[in-house]
């Protein structure tokens, strides 16, 4: 891109993956560089954390496929991942350090500054019915 056109406030992206432990890693490498190329390093760590635990859910908790979109809107980057269980999600009460299991939607909360959740009928999704949950982070970098 020429240095004389301004990167856009808004994009998104999405990436469509299969009911596999490896989507995991696949979607991880893909948000770091596509936060790297919007500018968003500094968010990188943090909205790493938080897919993860999306997508691990995804993965672990639904037989079927699934979705991770990213979309930034000026400075706000919404991180959401659709999945085919329209079953809500439930943060774990016991989220002490020894926990073994439960603890990724009490850390999407805990380390966000927005998140929840809907379902998704057929004719207003990304794949097809189940249910969409999403987390935002704020940037404060200019």
């Amino acid at each position: 891109m020429p240095e004389s056109e301004a990167a856009p406030d808004i994009w998104e992206y999405i990436l469509y993956i299969p009911n596999d432990p490896r989507a995991v890693r696949i979607c991880r490498q893909t948000l770091r560089a596509v936060l790297a190329a919007h500018g968003f390093p500094h968010l990188t760590d943090a909205a790493e954390l938080l897919a993860t635990e999306l997508i691990t859910n995804a993965v672990q908790h639904t037989k079927g496929p699934a979705a991770i979109k990213l979309r930034a809107e000026h400075r706000t980057l919404r991180i959401g991942v659709w999945d085919n269980d329209p079953t809500p999600p439930r943060p774990s009460r016991d989220t002490s350090w020894d926990a073994e299991a439960g603890r990724g939607l009490a850390l999407v909360r805990d380390c966000s500054d927005r998140w929840g959740w809907v379902q998704q009928p057929d004719h207003k999704n990304i794949i097809g019915t189940g249910k969409y949950i999403w987390c935002d982070l704020i940037s404060v970098a200019a």
